[in-house]
């Protein structure tokens, strides 16, 4: 068996224009890999009316438990302006001890890592007591319809074991070992249209300002104290993204009003909790001013929280003796992956360093993505133990 190096293979991945939900191949080629290490792979496609199709894989080296699982997507956002990079985002190029390329930090580099881990692992323990298996998906940056939300279902069903995961997301901000996350706010967007009357602004009694109603609205959800926060979480808080009405005349008070809201909530709300409060507003409201409302949600996740157990701080402690910072642990962030997986099985999030991700030029640190490979061995060699 072959030990395979992270650095190459960040690069080799890096290559694939997957950008999602496109699969360009990359999923072919990581099962490919993951065969030759002696990983039993099942190739998962899930389609779904309105969404395109996904590609996803999950694959297990062993039979026995517990098994530690990583978890993590190869799909990548849209480069942007190719002009504005050095080379292009998929050519990977080295410059100032940096692996550049789309996907170095979110988080191909960090699948790059384990993987040379585990390599590395089975070369030295042929015989460990449990089995190791890798769920990663095509899905992760785009709708996370056809991804590891159904990889989840799919491994309910077949009653398929995981005793803890590892999401290799990039976790920390500025410095490796600075961050676990144990949990994730809940997102929910709620879409509002206010419907009121069409009329001349001169004789505005005639009509009924939807603009009016919808400031008023707005002020009031927006002025909610949802909650001071606890142990693990920050306050929830909601932000307005959009506002739009439609009219292109300045004389004319225009008939309907829209406005779009995103609130981060932690664990001391549902997605429903909310809405039922919200809901109350927009009636109370729309009902004082005679108008009326059309709302619309769309929840990304709920909120979560993994009880830090003995693997949490085994981790924790790895990371600590190898990059001498203890990491915090910590709920930040948007949503993950983790989201899905915690329906099955414990886990946290760790990986890079998250400072360039999505943005231009997207850099991971050669000695980070060094170091990285080593905690994932660390763990693996603990866990097993």
């Amino acid at each position: 068996m072959k030990n395979l190096n992270e650095v190459k293979l960040a690069q080799e991945l890096i290559k694939f224009p997957s950008i999602t939900p496109v699969d360009a191949g990359i999923m072919k080629f990581i099962e490919k890999k993951l065969k030759k290490l002696g990983f039993r792979t099942k190739m998962l496609e899930f389609k779904e009316k309105n969404f395109k199709p996904v590609k996803n894989l999950y694959a297990r080296f062993g039979k026995k438990n517990p098994n530690f699982c990583f978890a993590g997507h190869l799909d990548v956002v849209p480069p942007g302006n190719i002009k504005e990079w050095t080379s292009n985002p998929f050519k990977p190029f080295f410059k100032k001890g940096h692996l550049i390329g789309r996907g170095a930090s979110d988080m191909k580099s960090s699948i790059a890592a384990f993987v040379s881990a585990v390599s590395l692992f089975l070369m030295k323990n042929k015989r460990f007591k449990g089995s190791i298996s890798l769920l990663i998906t095509g899905d992760e940056e785009g709708d996370a319809v056809n991804g590891t939300k159904k990889v989840v279902n799919y491994l309910k069903k077949k009653k398929e074991k995981i005793n803890f995961c590892l999401v290799g997301e990039p976790t920390n901000p500025n410095k490796l070992g600075e961050m676990i996350k144990i949990g994730r706010r809940g997102s929910l967007t709620g879409k509002i249209k206010i419907i009121g009357e069409m009329c001349h602004v001169a004789y505005q009694h005639r009509g009924n300002n939807p603009s009016t109603t919808l400031v008023e609205i707005l002020k009031k959800i927006k002025d909610i104290k949802f909650d001071k926060g606890n142990k693990h979480f920050q306050p929830t808080n909601l932000e307005v993204t959009k506002i739009n009405i439609e009219n292109n005349a300045d004389n004319v008070i225009p008939g309907t009003a829209e406005a779009t809201f995103n609130i981060r909530f932690n664990n001391k709300h549902s997605s429903t909790s909310i809405k039922k409060r919200l809901d109350k507003i927009f009636k109370k409201i729309t009902k004082n001013n005679k108008s009326k409302f059309k709302i619309d949600y769309r929840i990304s996740g709920e909120a979560f929280l993994t009880e830090p157990n003995k693997t949490t701080y085994m981790i924790q402690d790895i990371i600590k003796k190898i990059t001498k910072i203890k990491p915090k642990l910590s709920t930040t962030g948007g949503t993950s992956d983790l989201r899905f997986i915690r329906k099955i099985s414990p886990g946290l999030e760790f990986g890079l360093v998250g400072k360039t991700m999505h943005k231009v030029d997207e850099a991971v640190s050669l000695k980070d993505l060094k170091i990285l490979t080593k905690i994932y061995g660390k763990i693996l060699e603990n866990y097993f133990k």
